[in-house]
Protein backbone atom coordinates (compact mmCIF):
# COMPACT_ATOMS: atom_id res chain seq x y z
CA UNK A 1 0.00 0.00 0.00
CA UNK A 2 2.55 2.24 0.85
CA UNK A 3 4.38 1.98 -2.59
CA UNK A 4 1.14 2.43 -4.09
CA UNK A 5 0.92 5.83 -2.55
CA UNK A 6 3.91 7.76 -4.33
CA UNK A 7 1.77 6.50 -8.05
CA UNK A 8 -1.92 7.42 -6.43
CA UNK A 9 -0.49 10.56 -5.37
CA UNK A 10 0.88 12.01 -8.81
CA UNK A 11 -2.35 10.89 -10.72
CA UNK A 12 -4.03 13.28 -8.26
CA UNK A 13 -1.84 15.93 -8.63
CA UNK A 14 -2.22 15.39 -12.19
CA UNK A 15 -6.00 15.42 -12.21
CA UNK A 16 -5.81 18.49 -9.89
CA UNK A 17 -3.75 20.69 -12.14
CA UNK A 18 -5.62 19.97 -15.31
CA UNK A 19 -8.87 21.30 -13.47
CA UNK A 20 -7.22 23.75 -11.83
CA UNK A 21 -7.14 25.29 -15.43
CA UNK A 22 -10.25 23.62 -16.81
CA UNK A 23 -11.77 27.84 -17.43
CA UNK A 24 -8.74 28.70 -19.97
CA UNK A 25 -8.26 25.00 -21.52
CA UNK A 26 -12.42 24.92 -21.93
CA UNK A 27 -12.24 28.35 -23.72
CA UNK A 28 -9.28 27.62 -26.15
CA UNK A 29 -11.69 24.66 -27.05
CA UNK A 30 -14.42 26.57 -27.61
CA UNK A 31 -13.04 28.66 -29.45
CA UNK A 32 -11.10 26.33 -31.43
CA UNK A 33 -13.94 24.17 -32.02
CA UNK A 34 -15.92 27.23 -33.35
CA UNK A 35 -13.48 28.60 -35.36
CA UNK A 36 -12.77 25.03 -37.39
CA UNK A 37 -16.39 24.64 -38.09
CA UNK A 38 -17.08 28.41 -39.52
CA UNK A 39 -14.39 27.99 -41.96
CA UNK A 40 -15.20 25.19 -44.26
CA UNK A 41 -19.27 26.66 -43.75
CA UNK A 42 -18.36 30.15 -45.07
CA UNK A 43 -15.81 29.44 -47.83
CA UNK A 44 -18.66 27.35 -49.33
CA UNK A 45 -21.05 29.90 -48.87
CA UNK A 46 -18.70 32.48 -49.89
CA UNK A 47 -17.56 30.88 -53.28
CA UNK A 48 -19.71 28.26 -54.27
CA UNK A 49 -19.22 28.06 -57.37
CA UNK A 50 -15.90 26.40 -59.49
CA UNK A 51 -15.07 29.41 -61.17
CA UNK A 52 -15.52 31.85 -58.14
CA UNK A 53 -12.63 29.62 -56.25
CA UNK A 54 -10.74 30.33 -59.26
CA UNK A 55 -10.58 33.29 -59.13
CA UNK A 56 -10.23 33.48 -54.96
CA UNK A 57 -7.47 31.02 -55.85
CA UNK A 58 -5.34 32.87 -58.58
CA UNK A 59 -5.64 36.18 -56.39
CA UNK A 60 -4.15 34.43 -53.22
CA UNK A 61 -2.04 31.64 -54.60
CA UNK A 62 0.76 34.76 -55.33
CA UNK A 63 0.24 37.19 -52.67
CA UNK A 64 3.51 37.49 -50.48
CA UNK A 65 0.96 40.01 -48.44
CA UNK A 66 -1.86 37.96 -47.74
CA UNK A 67 1.17 34.99 -46.54
CA UNK A 68 1.91 37.46 -44.18
CA UNK A 69 -0.70 36.40 -41.76
CA UNK A 70 -2.17 33.18 -42.59
CA UNK A 71 1.28 31.12 -44.17
CA UNK A 72 1.38 29.23 -47.93
CA UNK A 73 -1.78 29.12 -49.56
CA UNK A 74 -1.77 25.23 -50.98
CA UNK A 75 -5.19 24.24 -53.29
CA UNK A 76 -7.51 26.91 -52.07
CA UNK A 77 -9.77 25.50 -54.72
CA UNK A 78 -10.79 23.11 -52.77
CA UNK A 79 -12.77 23.47 -49.47
CA UNK A 80 -10.01 21.09 -47.33
CA UNK A 81 -6.59 23.17 -48.74
CA UNK A 82 -8.96 26.52 -47.80
CA UNK A 83 -9.89 25.14 -44.28
CA UNK A 84 -6.08 23.91 -44.09
CA UNK A 85 -4.84 27.29 -44.59
CA UNK A 86 -6.97 29.50 -42.70
CA UNK A 87 -7.85 27.36 -39.82
CA UNK A 88 -3.86 26.04 -39.39
CA UNK A 89 -2.86 29.51 -40.26
CA UNK A 90 -4.66 31.22 -37.51
CA UNK A 91 -4.97 28.63 -35.18
CA UNK A 92 -1.50 27.44 -35.16
CA UNK A 93 -0.18 30.77 -33.53
CA UNK A 94 -3.58 30.35 -30.99
CA UNK A 95 -2.02 27.26 -30.59
CA UNK A 96 1.14 28.35 -29.32
CA UNK A 97 0.16 30.79 -26.83
CA UNK A 98 -2.25 28.20 -25.70
CA UNK A 99 0.61 25.74 -25.21
CA UNK A 100 2.74 28.82 -23.63
CA UNK A 101 -0.14 29.26 -21.16
CA UNK A 102 -0.56 26.12 -19.92
CA UNK A 103 3.17 25.18 -19.15
CA UNK A 104 4.07 28.22 -17.42
CA UNK A 105 0.83 28.55 -15.20
CA UNK A 106 1.53 24.06 -14.45
CA UNK A 107 5.47 24.69 -13.48
CA UNK A 108 5.77 28.04 -12.54
CA UNK A 109 2.69 29.72 -11.54
CA UNK A 110 2.20 26.20 -8.68
CA UNK A 111 5.88 27.46 -7.45
CA UNK A 112 5.01 31.35 -6.96
CA UNK A 113 1.73 30.52 -5.26
CA UNK A 114 3.51 28.45 -2.65
CA UNK A 115 1.37 25.34 -3.38
CA UNK A 116 4.14 23.50 -4.99
CA UNK A 117 6.26 23.50 -1.72
CA UNK A 118 3.66 21.78 0.30
CA UNK A 119 3.01 19.48 -2.71
CA UNK A 120 6.51 18.52 -2.34
CA UNK A 121 7.10 18.21 1.56
CA UNK A 122 4.71 14.78 1.04
CA UNK A 123 5.35 11.97 -1.15
CA UNK A 124 5.59 13.48 -4.17
CA UNK A 125 9.40 14.04 -6.05
CA UNK A 126 10.21 17.23 -8.28
CA UNK A 127 10.34 14.47 -11.14
CA UNK A 128 7.34 12.92 -10.24
CA UNK A 129 5.77 16.61 -10.07
CA UNK A 130 7.10 17.33 -13.33
CA UNK A 131 5.80 14.24 -14.34
CA UNK A 132 2.38 15.25 -13.37
CA UNK A 133 2.49 19.08 -14.71
CA UNK A 134 3.98 17.49 -18.36
CA UNK A 135 0.42 14.86 -17.95
CA UNK A 136 -1.73 17.88 -17.41
CA UNK A 137 -0.31 19.86 -20.24
CA UNK A 138 -1.31 17.25 -22.54
CA UNK A 139 -4.79 16.30 -21.13
CA UNK A 140 -5.28 20.09 -22.14
CA UNK A 141 -4.05 19.91 -25.80
CA UNK A 142 -5.58 16.80 -26.29
CA UNK A 143 -9.24 18.08 -25.59
CA UNK A 144 -8.67 21.49 -27.53
CA UNK A 145 -7.21 18.83 -30.60
CA UNK A 146 -10.34 16.99 -30.05
CA UNK A 147 -12.59 20.37 -30.19
CA UNK A 148 -10.89 20.85 -33.24
CA UNK A 149 -11.49 17.83 -34.93
CA UNK A 150 -15.18 17.88 -34.28
CA UNK A 151 -15.38 21.57 -35.31
CA UNK A 152 -13.73 20.18 -38.70
CA UNK A 153 -16.27 17.04 -38.85
CA UNK A 154 -19.58 18.98 -37.90
CA UNK A 155 -18.02 21.84 -40.85
CA UNK A 156 -18.35 18.85 -43.36
CA UNK A 157 -14.68 17.81 -43.71
CA UNK A 158 -13.72 13.97 -43.81
CA UNK A 159 -13.27 12.50 -40.33
CA UNK A 160 -9.28 11.59 -41.33
CA UNK A 161 -8.25 14.66 -42.50
CA UNK A 162 -9.92 16.47 -39.92
CA UNK A 163 -8.24 14.82 -37.30
CA UNK A 164 -4.49 15.46 -38.85
CA UNK A 165 -5.24 19.12 -39.53
CA UNK A 166 -6.22 19.26 -35.80
CA UNK A 167 -3.12 17.57 -35.00
CA UNK A 168 -0.76 19.84 -37.20
CA UNK A 169 -2.12 22.50 -34.74
CA UNK A 170 -1.61 20.57 -31.71
CA UNK A 171 1.89 19.62 -32.54
CA UNK A 172 2.50 23.61 -32.79
CA UNK A 173 0.91 23.32 -28.73
CA UNK A 174 3.10 20.61 -28.00
CA UNK A 175 6.72 22.31 -28.92
CA UNK A 176 5.37 25.82 -27.33
CA UNK A 177 4.29 23.88 -24.15
CA UNK A 178 8.23 23.00 -23.89
CA UNK A 179 9.56 26.17 -24.96
CA UNK A 180 7.08 27.32 -21.88
CA UNK A 181 8.43 24.27 -19.70
CA UNK A 182 11.93 25.49 -20.44
CA UNK A 183 11.06 29.52 -19.89
CA UNK A 184 9.57 28.28 -16.60
CA UNK A 185 12.96 27.00 -15.38
CA UNK A 186 15.16 29.85 -16.37
CA UNK A 187 12.55 32.47 -15.25
CA UNK A 188 12.43 33.19 -11.57
CA UNK A 189 8.79 34.26 -11.85
CA UNK A 190 5.81 33.19 -13.74
CA UNK A 191 6.25 36.83 -14.89
CA UNK A 192 9.19 36.28 -16.34
CA UNK A 193 8.52 33.05 -17.64
CA UNK A 194 5.82 34.05 -19.51
CA UNK A 195 7.63 37.22 -21.40
CA UNK A 196 10.91 35.01 -21.72
CA UNK A 197 8.90 32.32 -23.68
CA UNK A 198 6.52 34.67 -25.54
CA UNK A 199 9.80 36.55 -27.09
CA UNK A 200 10.64 32.98 -27.81
CA UNK A 201 7.68 32.60 -30.03
CA UNK A 202 7.91 35.47 -31.52
CA UNK A 203 11.02 34.71 -32.94
CA UNK A 204 9.80 31.47 -34.21
CA UNK A 205 6.50 33.49 -35.69
CA UNK A 206 8.70 36.08 -37.18
CA UNK A 207 11.20 32.82 -38.95
CA UNK A 208 7.55 31.44 -40.30
CA UNK A 209 6.76 34.91 -41.47
CA UNK A 210 9.99 35.47 -43.36
CA UNK A 211 10.01 32.25 -44.75
CA UNK A 212 6.64 32.44 -46.24
CA UNK A 213 7.03 35.91 -47.63
CA UNK A 214 11.18 36.34 -48.49
CA UNK A 215 12.45 34.85 -51.57
CA UNK A 216 14.84 32.48 -50.61
CA UNK A 217 14.18 31.65 -47.52
CA UNK A 218 12.14 28.88 -47.08
CA UNK A 219 14.47 26.88 -45.46
CA UNK A 220 13.31 28.81 -42.45
CA UNK A 221 10.39 26.88 -42.46
CA UNK A 222 12.43 24.01 -40.84
CA UNK A 223 13.47 25.99 -37.77
CA UNK A 224 10.42 27.30 -36.50
CA UNK A 225 6.97 24.92 -35.37
CA UNK A 226 4.39 27.24 -36.97
CA UNK A 227 6.54 26.27 -40.19
CA UNK A 228 6.66 22.65 -39.47
CA UNK A 229 2.46 22.66 -38.73
CA UNK A 230 2.58 24.52 -42.62
CA UNK A 231 5.07 21.62 -44.36
CA UNK A 232 2.64 18.89 -42.69
CA UNK A 233 0.19 19.94 -45.52
CA UNK A 234 -3.55 18.68 -44.58
CA UNK A 235 -5.56 18.13 -47.50
CA UNK A 236 -3.05 18.53 -50.03
CA UNK A 237 -0.05 16.60 -50.14
CA UNK A 238 0.13 15.41 -46.49
CA UNK A 239 3.80 14.42 -45.04
CA UNK A 240 3.24 12.65 -41.78
CA UNK A 241 6.88 12.07 -41.50
CA UNK A 242 7.58 15.71 -40.76
CA UNK A 243 5.88 15.06 -37.53
CA UNK A 244 9.07 13.93 -36.17
CA UNK A 245 10.04 17.06 -35.86
CA UNK A 246 7.99 18.59 -33.13
CA UNK A 247 7.82 15.00 -31.45
CA UNK A 248 11.66 15.66 -31.26
CA UNK A 249 11.95 19.31 -30.18
CA UNK A 250 9.00 18.65 -27.38
CA UNK A 251 10.97 15.94 -26.16
CA UNK A 252 14.52 17.63 -25.88
CA UNK A 253 12.90 21.07 -24.20
CA UNK A 254 10.98 18.93 -21.72
CA UNK A 255 13.77 16.66 -21.10
CA UNK A 256 16.39 19.65 -20.45
CA UNK A 257 12.94 21.52 -18.25
CA UNK A 258 13.59 18.52 -16.64
CA UNK A 259 17.05 18.27 -15.30
CA UNK A 260 17.05 22.19 -14.73
CA UNK A 261 13.69 21.18 -12.56
CA UNK A 262 15.21 18.80 -10.41
CA UNK A 263 18.55 20.56 -9.27
CA UNK A 264 17.07 24.37 -8.56
CA UNK A 265 15.78 25.71 -5.71
CA UNK A 266 11.70 26.17 -5.35
CA UNK A 267 10.61 29.13 -5.94
CA UNK A 268 13.86 30.33 -7.80
CA UNK A 269 14.92 30.43 -11.71
CA UNK A 270 18.21 29.42 -13.46
CA UNK A 271 18.42 33.11 -13.85
CA UNK A 272 18.57 34.70 -10.65
CA UNK A 273 15.98 37.57 -9.74
CA UNK A 274 18.55 40.07 -8.38
CA UNK A 275 17.01 40.05 -4.55
CA UNK A 276 20.48 40.89 -3.79
CA UNK A 277 21.04 44.14 -6.00
CA UNK A 278 21.72 47.41 -5.22
CA UNK A 279 18.57 49.39 -4.41
CA UNK A 280 17.25 51.34 -7.36
CA UNK A 281 14.91 54.18 -6.14
CA UNK A 282 13.18 55.43 -9.36
CA UNK A 283 9.70 55.28 -10.42
CA UNK A 284 8.92 55.10 -7.31
CA UNK A 285 7.15 58.63 -6.61
CA UNK A 286 3.44 57.02 -7.11
CA UNK A 287 1.71 53.92 -7.34
CA UNK A 288 1.19 54.64 -11.39
CA UNK A 289 4.88 55.14 -11.30
CA UNK A 290 5.47 51.80 -9.72
CA UNK A 291 3.22 49.85 -12.10
CA UNK A 292 5.15 51.73 -14.85
CA UNK A 293 8.55 50.17 -13.03
CA UNK A 294 6.55 47.05 -13.30
CA UNK A 295 5.65 46.98 -16.82
CA UNK A 296 8.64 48.49 -18.25
CA UNK A 297 10.21 45.26 -19.40
CA UNK A 298 6.75 44.08 -21.00
CA UNK A 299 6.23 47.33 -22.65
CA UNK A 300 9.87 46.91 -24.46
CA UNK A 301 8.60 43.38 -25.46
CA UNK A 302 5.40 44.59 -27.26
CA UNK A 303 7.04 47.45 -28.51
CA UNK A 304 10.04 45.33 -30.02
CA UNK A 305 7.08 43.09 -31.33
CA UNK A 306 4.76 45.34 -33.22
CA UNK A 307 8.15 47.32 -34.58
CA UNK A 308 9.38 44.61 -35.91
CA UNK A 309 5.91 43.31 -37.47
CA UNK A 310 4.96 46.94 -38.26
CA UNK A 311 8.35 47.45 -40.85
CA UNK A 312 7.75 43.85 -42.15
CA UNK A 313 3.96 45.28 -43.18
CA UNK A 314 5.84 48.22 -44.42
CA UNK A 315 8.33 46.38 -46.74
CA UNK A 316 5.20 44.34 -48.44
CA UNK A 317 2.99 46.72 -49.08
CA UNK A 318 4.62 47.50 -52.80
CA UNK A 319 3.72 43.70 -53.15
CA UNK A 320 0.20 44.32 -52.99
CA UNK A 321 0.03 46.80 -55.94
CA UNK A 322 0.31 44.31 -58.29
CA UNK A 323 -1.40 41.18 -57.12
CA UNK A 324 -3.69 41.09 -60.11
CA UNK A 325 -7.12 41.42 -58.54
CA UNK A 326 -10.40 42.39 -60.51
CA UNK A 327 -12.70 44.52 -58.99
CA UNK A 328 -15.22 41.89 -58.90
CA UNK A 329 -12.75 39.58 -56.62
CA UNK A 330 -12.00 42.52 -54.88
CA UNK A 331 -15.46 43.21 -53.60
CA UNK A 332 -15.59 39.73 -52.56
CA UNK A 333 -12.97 39.51 -50.29
CA UNK A 334 -14.87 41.92 -48.01
CA UNK A 335 -16.99 38.48 -46.70
CA UNK A 336 -13.49 37.56 -45.63
CA UNK A 337 -13.39 40.62 -43.43
CA UNK A 338 -10.22 41.29 -45.44
CA UNK A 339 -11.45 44.84 -47.56
CA UNK A 340 -9.21 46.06 -50.30
CA UNK A 341 -5.68 44.72 -50.84
CA UNK A 342 -5.29 45.53 -54.70
CA UNK A 343 -3.66 48.88 -53.44
CA UNK A 344 -0.61 49.96 -50.95
CA UNK A 345 -3.03 51.77 -48.86
CA UNK A 346 -5.90 48.92 -48.98
CA UNK A 347 -3.35 46.80 -47.56
CA UNK A 348 -1.70 48.79 -45.30
CA UNK A 349 -5.44 49.53 -43.82
CA UNK A 350 -6.25 45.42 -44.41
CA UNK A 351 -3.03 44.75 -42.09
CA UNK A 352 -4.04 47.35 -39.43
CA UNK A 353 -6.90 45.59 -38.55
CA UNK A 354 -4.73 43.37 -37.21
CA UNK A 355 -3.08 45.90 -34.91
CA UNK A 356 -6.07 46.48 -33.18
CA UNK A 357 -6.18 43.07 -32.35
CA UNK A 358 -2.66 43.48 -31.08
CA UNK A 359 -3.11 46.47 -29.12
CA UNK A 360 -6.47 45.28 -28.06
CA UNK A 361 -4.63 41.99 -26.39
CA UNK A 362 -2.20 44.93 -25.01
CA UNK A 363 -4.95 46.59 -22.70
CA UNK A 364 -6.06 42.85 -21.67
CA UNK A 365 -2.67 42.15 -20.66
CA UNK A 366 -2.51 45.65 -18.66
CA UNK A 367 -5.68 43.86 -16.87
CA UNK A 368 -4.43 40.58 -15.85
CA UNK A 369 -1.20 42.72 -14.52
CA UNK A 370 -3.47 44.96 -12.60
CA UNK A 371 -4.98 41.45 -10.95
CA UNK A 372 -1.68 39.51 -10.60
CA UNK A 373 -0.39 42.84 -8.27
CA UNK A 374 -3.89 42.19 -6.55
CA UNK A 375 -3.89 38.50 -6.44
CA UNK A 376 -0.03 38.56 -5.05
CA UNK A 377 -0.73 40.68 -2.22
CA UNK A 378 1.05 43.83 -3.56
CA UNK A 379 -2.07 45.90 -3.68
CA UNK A 380 -3.13 45.07 -0.37
CA UNK A 381 0.45 46.35 1.55
CA UNK A 382 0.13 49.34 -1.29
CA UNK A 383 -3.45 50.00 0.17
CA UNK A 384 -2.63 50.29 3.55
CA UNK A 385 -0.78 53.23 2.99
CA UNK A 386 -2.73 56.84 2.25
CA UNK A 387 -3.42 55.70 -1.15
CA UNK A 388 -7.17 56.34 -2.72
CA UNK A 389 -8.32 52.94 -4.80
CA UNK A 390 -9.86 54.82 -7.27
CA UNK A 391 -6.71 57.07 -7.70
CA UNK A 392 -4.85 53.55 -7.94
CA UNK A 393 -7.39 51.81 -10.39
CA UNK A 394 -7.56 55.48 -12.50
CA UNK A 395 -3.46 55.52 -12.82
CA UNK A 396 -3.35 51.82 -13.56
CA UNK A 397 -5.91 52.50 -16.63
CA UNK A 398 -4.01 55.73 -17.71
CA UNK A 399 -0.70 54.01 -17.91
CA UNK A 400 -2.64 51.25 -19.88
CA UNK A 401 -3.87 53.77 -22.07
CA UNK A 402 -1.25 55.79 -22.55
CA UNK A 403 1.45 52.91 -23.41
CA UNK A 404 -1.57 51.60 -26.18
CA UNK A 405 -1.29 54.70 -27.45
CA UNK A 406 2.37 54.81 -27.81
CA UNK A 407 2.60 51.32 -29.44
CA UNK A 408 -0.23 52.26 -31.96
CA UNK A 409 1.81 55.60 -33.09
CA UNK A 410 4.79 53.86 -32.52
CA UNK A 411 3.28 50.77 -35.32
CA UNK A 412 2.54 53.71 -37.47
CA UNK A 413 5.57 55.32 -38.26
CA UNK A 414 7.64 52.19 -37.91
CA UNK A 415 5.10 50.83 -41.05
CA UNK A 416 6.05 54.16 -42.79
CA UNK A 417 9.61 53.71 -42.40
CA UNK A 418 9.11 49.65 -43.86
CA UNK A 419 7.08 51.25 -46.52
CA UNK A 420 9.68 54.04 -47.46
CA UNK A 421 12.20 51.15 -47.59
CA UNK A 422 10.03 49.13 -49.53
CA UNK A 423 9.98 51.92 -52.21
CA UNK A 424 6.12 53.17 -51.95
CA UNK A 425 5.24 56.82 -51.15
CA UNK A 426 3.12 57.22 -48.55
CA UNK A 427 2.82 59.99 -46.07
CA UNK A 428 4.03 59.62 -42.38
CA UNK A 429 1.16 61.17 -41.13
CA UNK A 430 -1.02 59.14 -43.22
CA UNK A 431 0.41 56.25 -41.34
CA UNK A 432 0.64 57.59 -37.70
CA UNK A 433 -3.03 58.40 -38.13
CA UNK A 434 -3.49 54.51 -39.11
CA UNK A 435 -1.68 54.09 -35.97
CA UNK A 436 -4.12 55.78 -33.64
CA UNK A 437 -7.09 54.23 -35.63
CA UNK A 438 -6.64 51.76 -33.58
CA UNK A 439 -6.99 53.00 -30.27
CA UNK A 440 -10.73 53.38 -30.37
CA UNK A 441 -11.81 49.79 -30.38
CA UNK A 442 -8.54 49.24 -27.48
CA UNK A 443 -9.39 51.48 -25.05
CA UNK A 444 -13.34 50.35 -25.17
CA UNK A 445 -12.61 46.67 -24.68
CA UNK A 446 -9.61 48.70 -21.79
CA UNK A 447 -12.84 50.09 -20.43
CA UNK A 448 -14.84 46.82 -20.39
CA UNK A 449 -12.24 45.15 -18.99
CA UNK A 450 -11.47 47.32 -16.03
CA UNK A 451 -15.56 47.04 -15.31
CA UNK A 452 -14.72 42.68 -15.51
CA UNK A 453 -11.67 43.26 -13.09
CA UNK A 454 -13.90 45.11 -10.60
CA UNK A 455 -16.30 43.09 -10.58
CA UNK A 456 -15.39 39.71 -10.95
CA UNK A 457 -11.95 39.85 -10.60
CA UNK A 458 -10.86 36.11 -10.50
CA UNK A 459 -12.44 35.95 -14.19
CA UNK A 460 -11.34 39.09 -15.45
CA UNK A 461 -8.17 37.68 -17.48
CA UNK A 462 -9.87 35.33 -19.67
CA UNK A 463 -13.47 37.43 -19.38
CA UNK A 464 -11.23 40.11 -21.54
CA UNK A 465 -8.76 38.14 -23.62
CA UNK A 466 -12.00 35.84 -24.56
CA UNK A 467 -14.18 38.94 -25.56
CA UNK A 468 -11.22 40.52 -27.73
CA UNK A 469 -10.51 37.22 -29.64
CA UNK A 470 -14.30 36.39 -29.42
CA UNK A 471 -15.27 39.83 -31.37
CA UNK A 472 -12.28 39.42 -33.85
CA UNK A 473 -13.18 35.88 -34.65
CA UNK A 474 -16.86 36.94 -35.12
CA UNK A 475 -15.77 39.66 -37.11
CA UNK A 476 -13.92 37.79 -39.71
CA UNK A 477 -16.38 35.01 -40.82
CA UNK A 478 -20.10 36.94 -39.80
CA UNK A 479 -20.36 38.47 -43.45
CA UNK A 480 -18.96 35.32 -45.41
CA UNK A 481 -21.88 33.39 -43.69
CA UNK A 482 -24.49 36.07 -44.31
CA UNK A 483 -25.29 37.30 -40.94
CA UNK A 484 -27.89 40.05 -40.95
CA UNK A 485 -25.86 44.00 -40.58
CA UNK A 486 -26.89 44.50 -37.24
CA UNK A 487 -25.36 41.00 -35.71
CA UNK A 488 -22.12 41.73 -37.86
CA UNK A 489 -21.95 44.89 -36.25
CA UNK A 490 -22.08 43.27 -32.65
CA UNK A 491 -18.01 43.28 -32.96
CA UNK A 492 -16.34 46.46 -32.08
CA UNK A 493 -14.14 45.49 -34.82
CA UNK A 494 -16.78 45.90 -37.70
CA UNK A 495 -16.69 49.25 -37.02
CA UNK A 496 -12.88 50.05 -37.51
CA UNK A 497 -12.45 51.63 -40.72
CA UNK A 498 -8.78 50.30 -42.73
CA UNK A 499 -7.60 53.59 -42.91
CA UNK A 500 -5.92 54.96 -44.86
CA UNK A 501 -8.17 52.80 -47.69
CA UNK A 502 -11.20 54.46 -45.92
CA UNK A 503 -11.71 57.36 -43.94
CA UNK A 504 -11.66 57.72 -40.58
CA UNK A 505 -14.96 56.56 -38.74
CA UNK A 506 -15.50 59.44 -36.48
CA UNK A 507 -19.09 58.90 -35.04
CA UNK A 508 -18.37 55.25 -34.23
CA UNK A 509 -14.77 55.97 -32.41
CA UNK A 510 -17.09 58.74 -30.44
CA UNK A 511 -19.33 55.75 -29.21
CA UNK A 512 -16.46 53.25 -28.43
CA UNK A 513 -14.45 55.99 -26.77
CA UNK A 514 -17.62 56.85 -24.47
CA UNK A 515 -18.33 53.52 -23.67
CA UNK A 516 -14.84 52.98 -22.49
CA UNK A 517 -14.41 56.16 -20.60
CA UNK A 518 -18.23 55.02 -18.60
CA UNK A 519 -17.05 51.39 -17.93
CA UNK A 520 -13.58 52.94 -16.92
CA UNK A 521 -16.23 55.46 -14.62
CA UNK A 522 -18.06 52.46 -13.38
CA UNK A 523 -15.17 50.31 -12.28
CA UNK A 524 -13.56 52.59 -10.01
CA UNK A 525 -16.99 53.23 -8.53
CA UNK A 526 -17.27 49.53 -7.90
CA UNK A 527 -13.59 48.66 -7.12
CA UNK A 528 -13.54 51.30 -4.37
CA UNK A 529 -16.61 49.22 -2.80
CA UNK A 530 -15.25 46.11 -2.94
CA UNK A 531 -13.10 43.38 -0.81
CA UNK A 532 -9.55 42.86 -2.34
CA UNK A 533 -9.44 39.38 -3.46
CA UNK A 534 -6.21 37.02 -3.41
CA UNK A 535 -5.44 34.14 -5.46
Amino acid sequence: MAAASPALARRALTRRLFLDARVRTLSFAALFGLFAYLQPVAYRRGYPTPASRAAFEHAFGDNTAVRLFYGEPRDLLTVGGYTAWRVGGTLAIVGAVFGLLAAVRALRAEEDSGRMELVLAGVVSRRAAFRSATGAIAAATALVWLAETLGLIVGGLPVGGAAYLALATASVMATCAGVGALAAQVAPSRRGALELGGGMIALLFLARVVADTARGAGWLDWLTPLGWAEELRPFTSPRPLVLVLPSLATGLLLVLAARICSRRDVGTGLVDARGDARARLRLLSSPTAHALREERTSLAAWGLGITAWSFIVGVLAKTSSSAGISKQLDRELGKLGSGSITTSTGYVGFTFIFLVLTVSLFAAAQISAARREEADGQLETLLSQPVCRRRWLAGRLALAAGAAAALALLAGLTTWIGVHAGGVTLSPGTLIGSGGNCLPAALLFLGIGSLAYAAVPRASGWLTYGLILGAFLWNLVAALLGAPAWLVGLSPFAHVAPVPAEPFRAGAAVVMLAVAACSAAFATQIFSRRDISAA
